[in-house]
């Protein structure tokens, strides 16, 4: 086999927009739970159009809609097409939706009416019969965790759990996989218990980003970077996640929940191990999956918590010309309540690679803007054949990758200035994916669930990387618990003081992304 066929066959990073490698789905159906939740309406219906609109599903996919809604097939037809119009990515072309609406079904019912689920399994058995689905079905589950077991219980009791040596039946979780260690392992055995290992898809919506799935195409493709990928280069990584909105109308899951378990125990881990991981054997699920877990088993807490952690909650300030209200005002969010809208940590990674290297972590929401990235700090150089004077302004070398908005990586470097004397100034050399290819980045959503579709599993965690993540996050929640308040940081500003002051210590600042 010629190296062209492997890479097209076995490379995860490969672009679906290439007709060469395109990966279509066969035939299947999508049942999905929740289906008037926001994230229903604002992601997932409008990614299976993108998906229909660029020719990957089958023309026999169908979708099946269940709620607690008097609903006609009609009518979530209607509520499909208003979150297409409204959100959908690609152009809107009546021919593709008139093909898509012909497999449109819902299926009204609680989570504990038997005679829904069984409702559910004809309308499955007729799928097969009428829409060609051949017995493929994936359940997605954009639920509260809560209602995991009594849905896959009555999966299983209906028959729906059941596939057979030529089709699969297959289930997608939405994070959050759990709160702690205990209960994440609690929910793992409620779905093993009804599906096997490799039919659960457990999804981090940030490992579907063209970004972060190009980190590992900078690091592995190219000789450029991986010789300096080390401790004996790299001075320190900054991986950030900051929002500009508030928590809006989700204190029902926000207050209590906090920005490090909602953001950190999976968002960052995930680019903490991607940063740090080993070149994989393969890019196949098994050898990306042992290199991350090899990475979080390696991951060292700070001895002092207290002065390697921050933690704090956005007051009232002013954010895009607007004044807005803090945490405690915010519809639903109790009285007195200490769970944190920012939350910072500084990690270690015990291996040879990375010794000595610490790797800063923050997310928070009403920062200064909204960013995603990872910044890797390198080391000064050694000895400057310059004046004070003469390198004033610079600082240390940087790759960063901009996860999200305006994807694409950049460099800083020192460069002299024009003119007749040294004088040497920071510069960036940047890369961005809207300038340098013509085509758009499909939606993480897009990505991920035609991965479902098509059984490729590299991108989604198993439950071995959500233990070792929550291992890491248990004994910084457990400290936190214990502390009776919570720093207070201004709207519109990037985080409480405590939070410099943890970077202080190492004598290190944040990057003011």
């Amino acid at each position: 086999m010629s190296p062209a066929r492997v890479s097209a066959t076995h490379n995860p990073l490969r672009d679906p927009a290439d007709k060469r490698l395109q990966r279509i789905a066969g035939p299947c159906s999508l049942v999905l739970f929740g289906v008037t939740g926001d994230l229903a309406r604002k992601k997932l219906l409008p990614a299976i159009y993108d998906l229909a609109n660029r020719g990957l599903l089958p023309p026999g996919f169908s979708l099946v809609g269940f709620a607690r809604r008097d609903w006609e097939d009609q009518d979530f037809g209607k509520v499909v097409y208003e979150a297409v119009k409204e959100h959908a990515r690609t152009p809107f072309r009546e021919a593709v939706w008139r093909t898509l609406a012909e497999g449109f079904r819902f299926v009204p019912g609680t989570f504990d009416d038997p005679a829904a689920f069984d409702l559910l399994a004809e309308t499955v058995r007729e799928l097969d019969e009428e829409r060609g689905t051949g017995g493929n079905h994936a359940f997605y589950l954009s639920i509260p965790p809560g209602s995991f077991s009594t849905v896959c219980q009555q999966l299983q009791r209906s028959g729906l759990t059941e596939g057979s040596d030529e089709s699969w039946r297959r289930v997608i979780i939405e994070k959050p996989f759990g709160h702690d260690l205990q209960s994440a392992q609690e929910l793992n055995r409620i779905i093993e218990e009804v599906f096997p290992q490799d039919a659960i898809f457990r999804i981090d919506h940030y490992l579907g980003k063209e970004t972060v799935q190009n980190l590992l195409a900078l690091r592995f493709a190219n000789q450029l970077f991986e010789p300096v990928w080390n401790s004996h280069y790299v001075d320190h990584v900054q991986i950030t996640m900051a929002e500009d909105i508030g928590i809006g109308g989700r204190a029902g899951y926000y207050d209590g929940i906090g920005a490090a378990r909602d953001v950190i125990q999976n968002h960052l881990l995930q680019l903490l191990a991607l940063t740090a991981m080993e070149e994989p054997t393969s890019f196949e699920a098994d050898a990306l999956r042992a290199e991350k877990e090899k990475v979080l088993s390696c991951v060292r807490l700070p001895k002092d918590l207290g002065r390697a952690t921050a933690r704090g909650q956005y007051a009232a300030g002013w954010q895009g010309g607007e004044q807005v209200r803090g945490y405690l005002q915010e519809d639903g969010v109790g009285d007195g309540s200490t769970t944190e809208t920012y939350a910072a940590v500084r990690l270690d990674v015990d291996t040879r690679r990375w010794a000595g290297v610490p790797f800063y972590l923050r997310t928070g929401k009403r920062l200064g803007r909204r960013v995603t990235e990872i910044a890797v700090v390198f080391k000064r150089a050694p000895h400057l054949p310059f004046t004070d004077t003469e390198t004033e302004e610079l600082g240390q070398n940087a790759v960063v990758i901009r996860v999200q908005p305006d994807e694409g990586i950049t460099m800083r470097f020192g460069a002299k200035v024009p003119g007749n004397q040294m004088e040497v100034r920071d510069v960036t050399m940047d890369f961005g994916y809207g300038r340098a290819f013509t085509e758009t980045s499909p939606e993480a959503y897009e990505r991920l669930i035609l991965d479902v579709l098509l059984g490729d599993p590299p991108l989604f965690p198993r439950h071995t990387e959500v233990d070792l993540s929550w291992q890491i996050l248990d004994p910084i929640e457990r400290y936190w618990a214990k502390q009776k308040t919570v720093d207070q940081y201004p709207a519109g500003t990037w985080g409480p003081d405590s939070a410099d002051e943890m970077m202080a210590r190492d004598g290190r600042t944040w990057r003011m992304p």
